[in-house]
């Protein structure tokens, strides 16, 4: 079999080209390739510089994560950068596509880089809980300086070409023929007889004292519980202390150093796992249906959200209000939205104009007769949305894709109501939704394949990360997040505080507790939630109706100033004694004695619980693998990324432990709520994890 990499000469000009599918990874095929490329073209007297460049896509996306964890086989990438940077001759880079991690690493480490206005650059190791080690918190700075340098290794943000020429990181950039105008500045280089510029040999830039704390104050704000972002800055400040040779040795350690650590380890999971939801099983080779016109039933919030997931994707759609007037608002109120995109500086004006020309709104469902998929979006009431699943599946041609936006009821209700249950899905969208990336797709117990296909291609093209369910109340993440809520609203009981519980779950890494979040969305829309699943609660459940209390007392959260916690003009929650009586007295009511709740009880009796009810769905195959509960989780309620998800999470703690915690539960706060799930008991049985 013909390696990944071949050479082939233009004159006197050797090029070698990358050819290794999917995104040209640097696995050890590719970097062997390109040692002997650079050999050649230093031993021939008839050559006198290299070209790489890379076939399909992209340059080099970055290492090959398959080789993490694996004895390295050399040359390793370090080892191949020094010497393209040791050549004799040019080496020059041709980027096209994005140049990424160590395939930025390899550009920095050739002599100059050519590249198409359309490609990119970036570091995006600490993404993955890693800094690079191959060089680039060591070259980069050196070609453009510590403050440009620092947002591309520290937080993993891309560059594009004209601005990386900009900043000095590339030295040609081209509209088109990228291979020949490489070739041309490679003989350039040659005709000028200059010395080579290696970048290790330029000096390296002081680091403003100043500028670094600020950096790192910001840094530990905005990815909060993340070491990767501080140890980059670390990274960069070796130049300040050490020869480059050296400090090239102690990035590679620090580097490996992270990738043994649990951050790194956590975070390198969900990358995976978000490639492996997308492969849903019994879908390989299923092709899905045509979609380019999109109709949505329902112009709230979350349905004028949806209009524009899809508008901004390039789908024509039409939306459904139920009446003129509402239309005609919905219209305003997406119109609106994109100004203040436009005013931000986020979007341009004439993009928002193309966007707005896709969107028709109405109040004639009959106008969605010729769309490709619908997607329903009306209150969550059963009988409404029967009459709409009905209406549909009489107007829309057969095939068309049938899908709702229901939090909690039946898919299988409503595929019933169309007459045409294979066509029917469910897309649970969350709020709001042009802007949260999980989609949840709900597979029904008639949906065709083909349907499914469809929305998880759907899914990936309007930009968001969709994962598969099976039809149960609340599907993923409402139905852990009601665990959570449930083990909450007791522990209130028992004498623990809002206060106590949010500061709990926000020093584990969520970005807010459950009641300032609930404040922050409403708790008059937390009521209606209740009531919808009222009928299906425990009696305690039912009795632990503090919701529906602040209800009662007009106290919605933020928008009347008052809900689990008061607010002031500047919206930050405070503390309110109204609701300290109101805790004392329900339980007075309840017959109940306060007792001290610990933090490691709330932190157990609100995670476990969701763990548990993740084991459930995967016992009962709800869900195909942990995978989707761990990508659910993290993009839909911000489960801390640092742990890998709930699953992964009770992976590393050890499932006996966790087991064990919940029979502990179960003595005080009873075994109807904490048996563990069978599926957790036949694992610890089988000393496994829900991983393996």
């Amino acid at each position: 079999m013909p390696g990944p990499v071949t050479v082939r000469i233009h004159g006197r000009i050797a090029i070698a080209e990358v050819d290794h599918p999917p995104v040209n990874a640097l696995s050890h095929g590719v970097r062997a390739g390109l040692w002997e490329a650079v050999e050649r073209v230093d031993a021939s007297a008839d050559l006198d510089a290299l070209v790489i460049i890379c076939a399909g896509r992209t340059f080099f996306s970055g290492a090959d994560i398959k080789e993490f964890g694996k004895p390295a086989q050399d040359p390793q990438l370090p080892q191949l950068i020094d010497r393209i940077e040791q050549a004799a001759k040019p080496v020059i880079a041709a980027i096209h596509g994005k140049a990424l991690g160590g395939g930025l690493e390899l550009a920095l480490g050739c002599h100059a880089r050519v590249a198409l206005s359309s490609a990119r650059i970036g570091l995006p190791e600490v993404k993955l809980g890693l800094v690079p080690g191959a060089g680039g918190t060591q070259r980069l700075p050196r070609l453009i300086g510590f403050a440009a340098a620092v947002p591309i290794v520290a937080e993993g943000g891309e560059v594009p070409a004209p601005k990386a020429l900009e900043l000095g990181a590339i030295d040609v950039v081209v509209a088109d023929q990228l291979e020949a105008a490489a070739v041309a500045h490679a003989e350039a280089l040659v005709a000028s007889g200059a010395p080579l510029r290696r970048t290790r040999d330029l000096p390296a830039p002081e680091a403003d004292a100043g500028l670094v704390e600020e950096t790192r104050k910001a840094l530990a704000k905005k990815k909060r519980g993340h070491i990767a972002p501080q140890a980059a800055i670390d990274a960069i400040l070796l130049a300040q202390s050490y020869l480059f040779d050296e400090a090239l040795q102690r990035e590679n350690a620090l580097c490996r150093e992270l990738m043994q650590g649990a951050q790194s380890k956590a975070l390198r999971h969900l990358f995976a796992a978000e490639r492996e939801v997308a492969r849903v099983p019994g879908l390989e080779g299923v092709a899905p249906r045509s979609v380019s016109t999109v109709g949505v039933v329902g112009t709230g919030t979350m349905g004028a959200g949806i209009v524009q997931a899809f508008a901004n994707a390039g789908f024509t759609v039409i939306a459904v209000a139920s009446s003129a007037e509402k239309a005609s608002a919905a219209t305003g109120r997406i119109a609106k939205a994109y100004a203040a995109l436009v005013s931000r500086g986020s979007l341009a004006h004439d993009e928002a104009d193309r966007r707005m020309a896709r969107i028709s709104v109405t109040a004639e469902l009959a106008s969605l007769a010729n769309a490709d998929l619908v997607v329903e979006t009306v209150t969550e009431d059963l009988a409404r949305k029967q009459a709409v699943f009905a209406a549909l599946g009489s107007l829309t041609r057969p095939g068309t894709v049938l899908a709702s936006n229901t939090s909690y009821l039946d898919i299988d209700t409503l595929a019933a109501a169309s007459g045409r249950p294979a066509d029917v899905c469910g897309m649970h969208f969350f709020n709001p939704a042009n802007v949260m990336r999980l989609l949840e797709n709900v597979r029904g117990k008639h949906t065709a394949p083909e349907v499914l296909a469809t929305v998880m291609d759907v899914g990936k093209r309007i930009g968001k990360l969709p994962i598969m369910s099976g039809v149960c109340e609340g599907f993923v993440v409402n139905r852990l997040l009601a665990k959570r809520s449930r083990e909450g609203f007791f522990m209130l009981e028992e004498g623990a505080t809002p206060a106590q519980i949010d500061t709990v779950l926000t020093g584990f890494g969520f970005p807010m507790g459950p009641y300032a979040l609930s404040d922050l969305a409403g708790i008059d829309l937390q009521y209606a939630a209740r009531q919808v699943r009222m009928a299906g609660l425990t009696e305690r459940e039912k009795r632990a109706d503090f919701v529906d209390q602040l209800y009662a007392l007009g106290r919605y959260g933020q928008k009347t100033g008052a809900g689990w916690y008061r607010y002031g003009e500047d919206r930050k929650p405070q503390p309110d004694p109204a609701i300290a009586e109101l805790l004392k007295a329900h339980a007075e009511a309840r017959g109940i004695t306060p007792r001290e709740v610990t933090d490691q009880e709330v932190l157990e009796r609100c995670l476990y619980a969701m763990v548990n009810e993740g084991a459930k769905l995967l016992g009962d195959g709800i869900v195909a693998r942990p995978h989707e509960v761990d990508i659910a989780m993290v993009n839909a309620i911000g489960w801390p990324d640092t742990t890998g998800g709930p699953l992964w999470w009770a992976d590393a703690i050890g499932l006996p432990a966790v087991r064990e915690a919940m029979l502990r539960h179960a003595q005080t706060a009873g075994a109807e709520y904490w048996s563990p799930a069978p599926l957790i008991e036949r694992l610890v049985a089988e000393g496994k994890g829900f991983y393996g």
